[in-house]
């Protein structure tokens, strides 16, 4: 099995709506034609911080080109990551309410295109991960007829559709759309993704005949989060485990096709 240790990274800007919109970009580090599967790969309420970016650097590591958009692009500057406290978590939030899921959804298919026109993905490769809102982001992003793969990670608001300024974007009516494999992740204490909430949607993608697992661990909401009280560094070792055998079973053990 071959590793891919090294890694290079570096900001992209595209435009979307007539916006700059910047994602962190982390890609093998290989000189050679090999080509990798693409993951857009969403954050949390707080957009590019530091533990952001480095789950985008650990995932490209293992063979995958990794893109991680800022979610707030319409409303804040380019570059901005929302501090880990209360103000910022009142910010992020205001923010999310102020970008409705039809925007969200635009991005996504940028970002998509974006990976499906990088020169080191491999064609027909592309999946999705998020946390957080970024785990309800990842969810819609399954929705689009070429992601394959898809990992959410204690998704807020896919039971009841909350999403940013939308109080029912019917992602989960929609589940019926996902034609990828999907895991779901999450917290069992977790008090934004209780328990009735998580067999809302078990249900939901049992009834619509999707292709999902869901799996639990017993950890807080953000635990996969390096900063902080709630971080479990052992959940999250196996949480990313989950990921990579996701990927990997869907695109294939070494990762890489030659080009």
């Amino acid at each position: 099995m071959t590793h891919y240790m090294i890694v290079t990274t570096e900001y992209k800007d595209i435009t979307v709506d007539n916006s700059l919109l910047r994602m962190f970009v982390a890609a093998p580090n290989d000189q050679s034609k090999n080509r990798y599967p693409g993951i857009i790969l969403y954050s949390d309420i707080f957009q590019l911080t530091g533990p952001m970016v480095r789950s985008c650097v650990r995932l490209a590591g293992y063979g995958y080109v990794v893109a991680a958009p800022e979610i707030y692009h319409r409303i804040e500057p380019p570059g901005r990551a929302i501090p880990f406290d209360d103000a910022g978590r009142t910010r992020g939030l205001e923010d999310a309410g102020n970008t409705t899921a039809a925007q969200f959804d635009q991005d996504c298919r940028a970002v998509l295109d974006f990976l499906a026109q990088h020169s080191k993905v491999a064609p027909s490769k592309l999946g999705a991960a998020g946390f957080c809102i970024g785990g309800h982001l990842s969810f819609r992003a399954a929705l689009q007829p070429d992601v394959r793969a898809t990992v959410c990670f204690y998704g807020t608001g896919i039971h009841n559709g909350t999403l940013g300024k939308d109080a029912d974007a019917g992602s989960l009516q929609r589940a019926s759309d996902i034609k990828g494999e999907l895991l779901m992740i999450f917290g069992e204490t977790d008090p934004h993704v209780p328990k009735e909430a998580r067999e809302t949607i078990r249900a939901a993608l049992q009834q619509a005949g999707a292709r999902y697992r869901v799996k639990l661990y017993p950890a807080e909401h953000a635990f996969m989060r390096d900063e902080g009280p709630r971080y479990d560094p052992e959940c999250t070792d196996l949480a990313f485990a989950d990921l990579i055998h996701l990927y990997r079973s869907t695109f294939g053990e070494s990762s890489r096709t030659i080009a």
